[in-house]
């Protein structure tokens, strides 16, 4: 039987992964220090699954569930900016020394496939957009560094040691059980949660940048392609192959408006090439941005009870990106 093993499985992503594996009645196991996944968001699978409370930067009794006939999605990632300059060791132990530890402990067993989480941060200020694969390589904070150095450590793996993996570059993922806290790359959620809250939107800059918003369910069904299929040692973008601008988003749900300034080391624009996936992998999003957005405000609930970030404590956790990112 295939052992799956879902790493940052009490994530956001990480536990939609593990919701379509349950209802295919797979075996499997989450890793998880749940310093940013949340145990209620696994929670109607917990007799159904094993979980294992612990931290791959540290060697302990996650190693044993590595077993041959595995198949490895590893989402385990700190992923927030300001954060990561501030504590970069934090981000590196995460990112990257887990990420090590995992993939050493994958190269003395017969693993199926090791699906990684990359992010299209590394691409820095893209130069050509639609952006490809090829696309210049320039991480412009911590977090971004370290989400590359991990992909870096697969793909030497892969080659070296036959450890059958696949690097699956995300662009803007959203939906459901999305963070609500945090610097940058969760609008959305802090979006919903001001909203059902009755607070104003916080915009950053004048809103007319563009996003490759990705809905969490296409990103799901990309990495069960990648998972089955015969690829090995492929880099993919994952985008939904279209760019929105922030403004339109605010203006789909619909509310009032506050502006903070543009942070430096962020692009204008977000918009994978996935004209790759789409002819390896055979994989297509199938979710566009009017359909994303109603899904979510389906889930109401989830958003009421969600953390709530003011503009104001927005504001003031972005002076470290002004003092470090020129």
């Amino acid at each position: 039987m295939i052992n799956y093993v879902v790493t940052g499985g009490a994530g956001f992503i990480g536990s939609h992964i593990v919701e379509r594996l349950i209802k295919k009645n797979k075996k499997i196991t989450v890793i998880d220090n749940l310093s940013t996944g949340r145990l209620e968001n696994i929670k109607p699978y917990l007799e159904k699954i094993s979980f294992i409370h612990a931290d791959l930067s540290k060697k302990s009794k996650w190693q044993k569930v590595i077993k041959n006939n595995s198949i490895i999605f590893h989402l385990a990632a700190l992923a927030d900016i300001v954060p990561s300059i501030d504590n970069p060791k934090k981000y590196f132990d995460a990112n990257v020394a887990g990420t090590f530890n995992l993939l050493n402990v994958c190269k003395n067993k017969k693993i199926l496939k090791f699906l990684y989480s990359a992010s299209s941060s590394c691409y820095g200020i893209p130069k050509k957009y639609p952006t490809p694969e090829s696309a210049e390589i320039s991480p412009q904070y911590p977090y971004a560094l370290t989400k590359k150095l991990g992909e870096d450590l697969v793909m030497h793996w892969s080659k070296i040691y036959n450890v059958p993996s696949i690097s699956l570059r995300l662009f803007n993922v959203y939906g459901t059980r999305s963070r609500t806290s945090g610097t940058y790359g969760a609008m959305f959620g802090v979006f919903l949660a001001q909203k059902v809250k009755g607070k104003p939107f916080t915009i950053v800059g004048n809103g007319d940048q563009t996003r490759d918003f990705t809905y969490v369910d296409d990103v799901v069904e990309a990495f069960l392609k990648a998972s089955k299929s015969n690829v090995v040692n492929e880099i993919f973008n994952v985008g939904s192959g279209n760019t929105v601008s922030v403004n339109k988003i605010v203006n789909i749900l619909k509310g009032e408006k506050i502006y903070i300034p543009k942070r430096p080391g962020e692009p204008e624009c977000t918009y994978a090439d996935i004209s790759k996936i789409k002819k390896l992998l055979k994989w297509n999003p199938k979710i566009n941005i009017n359909e994303g957005i109603k899904k979510l405000l389906l889930d109401i609930n989830y958003w009421k009870n969600a953390p709530l970030w003011t503009p104001k404590k927005i504001y003031k956790a972005t002076k470290l990106w002004f003092k470090y990112i020129k």
